[in-house]
């Protein structure tokens, strides 16, 4: 008897020894790979947190809601194209019109399961979603190395997400934003490409849906993209603690836009530095929210201790109210910019390089090279 217990102990170690006993080890993350003509919906669908959706060189005529964490959605660069599957499928929005890419998308992303395939954000005319809800966000996705053309709304469109990397994305072509999102914390846009979009190249607020105070990024980074022909190369609404870095931003109607109003709490605690801004100047007319614009460079309204500097902003000419290299202007709610520092910039052949008609207080100019301001004296 106690030699039979003896080896029953030897027996239960050797198993723990050899692992038995322990937890299952964590299933390895898959790669599902997706040809032209196969379903990029299926693939997603069938993802698990952490795997990546690889899709090969082609063109598909699909788009694609994402809702799973830490999922990667991967191109293999700009022959990767997405392009909407046909008229009837991407809506009716007309190019320019605004708001009409958020809204659709977030009400899709709450419908019940017998109407999502028809009010999905994706069903609505935008290209790629990424989207959560109010009460839980979508986290690390990331969407990368392919091309979104010709949607209706918006190429790449993320609410409700929390970590959302976007890179090495070309967004073109699409008849509101570029890439967009709302109520989305700890973002990261690099080296992306936005042009000829109907409105922002980049788009990052805190909701178009409804008026309420800028909310917190916390930390989320626009760096080294590109964003030409756009109506406006980046939009900031509404939102704080946000930085925007070595971006290319030409031949759009505006630069950069921080854009407040009247809700607090303020727009601001943004960082605009080492952009390269030049010949902003083609002509957009105005809008039921904005006025015509023509040659700015960066504009601040209703934004309150931002930071602008070593910025190369030249040859930004029109003659809209907002022209210019820099601007200071109060908001069309009449919400004045306060304690921003527009330091140690590069401004050439702007007009004028420097502006200010805001009446807010404790905004300063200062170590910035350039030739003509209006009001004098700001040079």
């Amino acid at each position: 008897m106690k030699k039979c217990h003896i080896a029953y102990l030897a027996c239960t170690a050797a198993l723990i020894g050899t692992g038995l006993g322990a937890a299952p080890p964590v299933a390895a993350h898959r790669i599902h790979v997706v040809h032209p003509g196969e379903s990029i919906q299926k693939a997603v669908d069938s993802a698990r947190p952490g795997d990546t959706v690889l899709l090969t060189y082609g063109t598909y005529h699909e788009s694609v809601d994402v809702s799973t964490p830490g999922l990667t959605l991967r191109g293999v660069g700009r022959g990767t194209v997405l392009e909407p599957a046909t008229a009837a499928a991407t809506g009716s929005t007309a190019p320019g019109t605004g708001s009409a890419a958020g809204s659709g998308a977030v009400k899709g992303s709450k419908g019940s399961k017998g109407t999502k395939a028809a009010t999905s954000c994706a069903a609505s005319g935008n290209g790629i979603c990424v989207v959560g809800t109010k009460d839980h966000n979508v986290d690390d996705v990331t969407v990368a190395s392919l091309t979104v053309r010709g949607f209706a709304k918006t190429g790449v469109y993320a609410t409700e997400a929390d970590g959302l990397t976007v890179r090495h994305v070309t967004a073109e072509k699409n008849g509101v934003w570029g890439i967009a999102t709302e109520h989305s914390v700890h973002g990261l846009f690099r080296h992306n490409t936005a042009r000829d979009n109907g409105d922002a190249g980049l788009f990052l607020a805190n909701t178009v849906k409804e008026e309420l105070g800028a909310t917190d990024t916390e930390g989320t980074v626009v760096e080294r993209n590109r964003l030409e022909g756009n109506r406006i190369g980046v939009t900031v609404r509404r939102l704080r603690n946000l930085t925007l870095a070595g971006n290319h931003l030409t031949g759009n109607c505006a630069g950069v836009f921080v854009v407040g109003d009247e809700n607090k709490p303020k727009a601001g605690f943004v960082t605009v530095r080492e952009n390269r801004i030049v010949r902003n100047n083609k002509s957009c007319p105005k809008t039921a929210r904005l006025d015509a614009l023509q040659g700015s460079g960066i504009v601040l309204t209703g934004a309150e201790d931002s930071l602008v500097t070593r910025n190369v902003i030249k040859d930004n000419v029109g003659k809209s109210p907002l022209s210019g290299g820099i601007v200071l202007f109060k908001s069309f709610v009449g919400t004045t910019s306060d304690r921003n520092r527009i330091s140690d910039n590069l401004l050439r052949g702007n007009s004028p390089d420097l502006v200010n008609t805001d009446t807010g207080k404790g905004n300063t100019f200062e170590g910035n090279s350039c030739r003509s301001s209006k009001p004098a004296g700001l040079c």
